[in-house]
C-alpha cells in the first residue's frame, strides 16, 4: 500500500455511525450523495473542509451504533483517506475494510495528534508521523492479505479481480 498525507479532522470517543452519516440520509447508496452529508451533524462545515487525502483522528469506539455499511463509505467517498483512533468498533472496523477504507488503531496518535496538523501513514509498518509536530507513533500495521483488500478498492472488487 502507498503511503497517504493528509491534514486531521479531530473527533473525540463514542462518533457513531448516526453521527457519520445521519439515518435521514440512508434512502441513498450513492457514495458521492452520501459523502455530502459526512459528518454533518458533528461539524457541519466537515464536507467544505475535507480535502481529498485528509485524514480524521478520533479517541475511543469510533464507529460505535449501528452496522450500516454507509458510514465508512461516505468517510472514504468524502476523500478521507484513513481514520486512526484508539479503537474502533468492530462491526465499523470490518465494514471498513469490507469497502477499503484504511483505519488504523493507535492510542498515543489519538490523543496527541491535532486538528489541523499534517500526518502521514506507512502501512506497512504502521508508522503514523504527525509532520506537523515531528513526532511517530506506531499504529498496528495491516497484515499484507488486508492491504490487498483495501488495494483492491474492498472485498468485493477483490474477489472480481
Amino acid at each position: 500500500m502507498e503511503n497517504v498525507c493528509g491534514y486531521v479532522h479531530a473527533f473525540g470517543d463514542n462518533i457513531d455511525t448516526d453521527v457519520i452519516i445521519p439515518a435521514r440520509y440512508l434512502n441513498s447508496s450513492d457514495p458521492a450523495e452520501l459523502a455530502t452529508h459526512c459528518m454533518e451533524d458533528i461539524d457541519q462545515d466537515f464536507t467544505k473542509k475535507c480535502k481529498p487525502g485528509d485524514l480524521i483522528v478520533a479517541h475511543k469506539n469510533f464507529g460505535c451504533g449501528s452496522s450500516r455499511e454507509h458510514a465508512p463509505i461516505a468517510i472514504k467517498a468524502a476523500g478521507v483517506s484513513c481514520v486512526i483512533a484508539e479503537t474502533f468498533a468492530r462491526i465499523f472496523f470490518r465494514n471498513a475494510i469490507n469497502i477499503g477504507l484504511p483505519i488504523i488503531e493507535c492510542k498515543e496518535a489519538s490523543i496527541e495528534i491535532k486538528e489541523g496538523d499534517e500526518v502521514e501513514v506507512n502501512f506497512d509498518t504502521g508508522l503514523i508521523t504527525d509532520k506537523t509536530t515531528g513526532k511517530t507513533y506506531q499504529g498496528q500495521p495491516f497484515p499484507p492479505f488486508m492491504q490487498q483488500l483495501i488495494d483492491a478498492g474492498g472485498l468485493v472488487n477483490y474477489i472480481n479481480q
